[in-house]
This record gives C-alpha cells, sequence and structure tokens, in this order.
C-alpha cells in the first residue's frame, strides 16, 4: 500500500494524496460522523488523473471506493481500512451551460445546487432535485440514478443524462459526451454507469438536459382526510392542470405532527389531519396559471377533496412550505432512527404503510413510523424510530422490507442498493436479472476493485464477483 501511494504521489503530486490524520479527520459520510478509515484518499483534478489513479490501483490489484457529496443512505461510498477513497471534490467545474442546445457540460464533483444556479442564470432550468441539493453532486446523482420531487414529469437522473465520460478498473477512458436529444448509433453506453453504483466504471464529466425556466411557478400545502381522496386529488391535478404539475409530495399526518411540533417548524395548517400534500405547478403564462390553480384547488375545496389548503403567495411563503417536506431533523431524536426509500404501486400504498407500522409496533410498542414520499412516482419514505435502545436495524429492515413482495414494490426507489440493502436485493430482482449483473461485473472489472460488495456481494472468501463458466 505504501509503495502504490508514493507511486501515485510521485506522478500526480502529494497534493493529490491524504493519509494519515488528514483522512481521519474527516467524517466517514453525511450519516457517519465516524473518522474516516480510507488508508488513503485520492484527489483527481482531471479524467486524465482519474484513469492514471485507476490505473496504478489496478496493477497493484488495490480496491477503490469512490466518493462525491457523501449524502448516500446505503452505506456505498464507505470505505474499509485497506481501501483507497477515490473524491471528485476537485472536478467540481460547470464547464458550460449551453441555451440553444439547452444542455449543461459539467464535471462529476459539481454540487447539485451549483449547476441549478448556473442553468438559471442563462435561463434555464435543472428539473433534478432532492433535500440534499446543497451537498450531493452530479456524479452521484449519475451513479446512484437519483430521483427526487420532479420524477413524474421530467423522470429520473437517467432522463436528463444525454452523455457522460468515464474511466474504467483499468484506467480506460470511456467518452461519449452525446449532446443529441437523440443518437441511435449502437450501444448507449453511458447507460452502464447510470444507477450502477460506480461498481462499472468512475463518472468523471456528464452531458445535462436542461429545460427553459418557467415563467411562473405556483405553491400550495393541502389536507386531506383519506388516502382514496390523495389519489383522487392526483388524478384531478393531472387532468386539469395538465403538463403544468411538476410535484405532489404526501406527508402522512404522523410526519407533520412531529416536524410542526414544539421546537419544529410552523404550521402553515392545523395539525390534526390525516394526510398532507404539497403541490408544485409551473408554467408559462404568470396570471392565467395562478389563476387555473387557485380555481382548481377552490373547486377541490367546494367538492370536499380537501378539507384544508394554503397557497403560497412569495418566494418565502414557498420556502416555509417546502421546509416542512424537506427538513426532517425533529424525526431523528431520540436515536436510533432508520430511514428507507421503497416504490410500489400507488394503490397499495396505504395498506402497506399500515402494515409496516403494525409490524414495527408488534417489536416495539412504543415505536413511531413517520411517512413521506413522492407519491405520484410510486416513492415513499420511512422513518422508523424504535424509541428502545441498541443497534435494532436488522428487525427494522424486516419490517419494512419483508411486506414489500407481496405488494409488488422494491426496496429501492432512487437511493440505490449500496451494502445496507444488499441481501434485500432477491427480493425485487429476478435470478437471472442479478446473474446479468454478475456477468457485466466480471467483464468490466474482473478483479472487483471498484467499489466492491456494492450492490453485488462477493464470492465466500474472494474479492471476485461470481461469474458464469465463459465469461
Amino acid at each position: 500500500m505504501e509503495e502504490l501511494i508514493g507511486r501515485i504521489a510521485q506522478r500526480l503530486g502529494e497534493s493529490r494524496v491524504l493519509v494519515g490524520e488528514a483522512v481521519s479527520q474527516r467524517a466517514t459520510s453525511l450519516w457517519n460522523s465516524d473518522p474516516n478509515p480510507a488508508a488513503a484518499i485520492l484527489l483527481p483534478r482531471s479524467t486524465e488523473e482519474v484513469s492514471e489513479m485507476l490505473r496504478l490501483c489496478h496493477g497493484a490489484g488495490q480496491t477503490v471506493i469512490t466518493q462525491g457529496g457523501l449524502t448516500g443512505v446505503v452505506a456505498g461510498a464507505e470505505p474499509g481500512n485497506t481501501d483507497v477513497a477515490l473524491s471528485l471534490e476537485k472536478m467540481n467545474r460547470i464547464v458550460e451551460i449551453d441555451p440553444v442546445d439547452a444542455l449543461a457540460v459539467v464535471e462529476a464533483g459539481a454540487v447539485l445546487q451549483g449547476v441549478q444556479e448556473a442553468a438559471e442564470e442563462q435561463g434555464m432550468y435543472f428539473p433534478l432535485d432532492l433535500g440534499a441539493r446543497g451537498s450531493c453532486t452530479i456524479g452521484g446523482n449519475v451513479a446512484t440514478n437519483a430521483g427526487g420531487i420532479n420524477v413524474f414529469r421530467y423522470g429520473m437522473m437517467r432522463s436528463l443524462v444525454l452523455g457522460l465520460e468515464a474511466v474504467l478498473a483499468d484506467g480506460t477512458v470511456i467518452s461519449s459526451m452525446n449532446r443529441m436529444l437523440k443518437n441511435n448509433a449502437g450501444y448507449d453506453t453511458k447507460q452502464l454507469f447510470i444507477g450502477t453504483e460506480g461498481t462499472l466504471g468512475v463518472v468523471t464529466r456528464v452531458v445535462l438536459r436542461l429545460f427553459r425556466k418557467s415563467a411562473s411557478r405556483q405553491d400550495a400545502l393541502v389536507a386531506l382526510e383519506s388516502f382514496d381522496a390523495v389519489t383522487a386529488l392526483l388524478g384531478r391535478l393531472q387532468a386539469d392542470l395538465g403538463g403544468n404539475l411538476s410535484a405532489f409530495e404526501i406527508m402522512w399526518g404522523d410526519y407533520y405532527q412531529a416536524v410542526t411540533g414544539n421546537g419544529g417548524h410552523r404550521a402553515p395548517l392545523s395539525r390534526h389531519h390525516p394526510y398532507y400534500v404539497v403541490l408544485q405547478a409551473e408554467g408559462g403564462d404568470p396570471a392565467a396559471d395562478a389563476d387555473r390553480f387557485e380555481a382548481v384547488l377552490s373547486d377541490a375545496l367546494e367538492e370536499e377533496r380537501i378539507v384544508d389548503a394554503v397557497v403560497a403567495q412569495s418566494a418565502r411563503d414557498a420556502g416555509d412550505i417546502w421546509k416542512v417536506r424537506e427538513d426532517f431533523e425533529a424525526v431523528l431524536e431520540p436515536p436510533p432512527a432508520y430511514l428507507y426509500d421503497v416504490s410500489l404501486p400507488i394503490r397499495h400504498m396505504e395498506e402497506y404503510v399500515d402494515d409496516v407500522r403494525e409490524r414495527m409496533l408488534g417489536h416495539w410498542p412504543d415505536g413511531a413510523l413517520y411517512t413521506l414520499g413522492h407519491v405520484a412516482d410510486g416513492n415513499l419514505h420511512f422513518f422508523l424510530r424504535p424509541n428502545a435502545p441498541g443497534d435494532l436495524h436488522g428487525p427494522a429492515d424486516r419490517c419494512v422490507y419483508e411486506p414489500l413482495a407481496r405488494y409488488e414494490g422494491s426496496v429501492s426507489a432512487e437511493h440505490g442498493i449500496g451494502i445496507e440493502k444488499r441481501m434485500w436485493l432477491p427480493q425485487c430482482r429476478s435470478a437471472a436479472d442479478i446473474e446479468l449483473m454478475k456477468r457485466m461485473k466480471a467483464s468490466l472489472d474482473p478483479q472487483n476493485l471498484l467499489n466492491p460488495g456494492r450492490v453485488l456481494a462477493a464470492e465466500s472468501g474472494t474479492g471476485r464477483i461470481g461469474a458464469p463458466h465463459g465469461v
């Protein structure tokens, strides 16, 4: 290890390599404040430097864990003490915003919020949006196929990537910086690196699809008395607002009550309703769009689809509404608290949430389950707090994941598999699917050096992913 680190430092400069105290002073991740245990942290400034670092690590058989903003929740970027961490924090340039072709060219370490703001300065809009926007990076968003609040209108990250550049485990650079919306020339190789959590290659640059900035935006918070009312409202808004509806975020009453309780956010609506939904619509005619938005909500109130509503009258009002949805610190105390990200058909959501709550209370009668999500795209998030001491992650996982199979659900909607969900992958992917994943991994990274143990487990006693004969 020391010899390898010395060679990298000699080749690329000592400033590109952190060791010892410079590593341990850093936290392992946003969710894990323990000192970073990596044997070293490599800090490339270009695709060429990533290639050289990986080539040297490959020659030495050294495992490499790729790191971005460290906001992931499945331990996918957490290294062990024999791993080298490859951080793309220095590769953070926004290279180009092109309003004509509606695209941006950015390095993988660029922070999502910075990309959003750079696009906005040019009258453009990058629609990927999630609570960690100020910390997460574009490379991590690509690697995990990030989702967020605008998925049902704009799609997940996969739909927003036109092209990318990535480096394979042996240092080979795969550059497909496509700038066209249509390009059917052969295999779409960028898909190998989107949503595969850095196990097949390290994304270094990305061409992102942009949209024209909307002239109007309306935000509201509404209260509802049943889940049937939630789904009915969603259908009504999709019909009456057409393509303008861009966000439809649900909060169960327990979550809303927790985050607006003592010391929490100001409650825009009374706190006794069982369901709340944050709405957002965007359009091209400010006056007409606002009138139509308020008319639709008025009709919903008259028809008793909703029982109360507040419409934001300013950007500050909108911010206050969204803080209730996005700032969840109140549900994390006292620890332990476990965050979950699942997807399932909308028609099963109410029954599934009740099932999870019943299972949790069977384990921990004083436990709490806080539920919210991007209901329009079938994605729910849980904060499960046992209100009991000890490491209870295993039984908490079973409460959430075991019933998913009967509801046709997935253990990961947008956060990936990483290490924490690996044992549950067979529940929502077939044996043939997993075998194909192993073939891909064995083909592109036969030594299993890139993010080993993420998504797929290594064979017992080896570092290699089990591969079929002939691969």
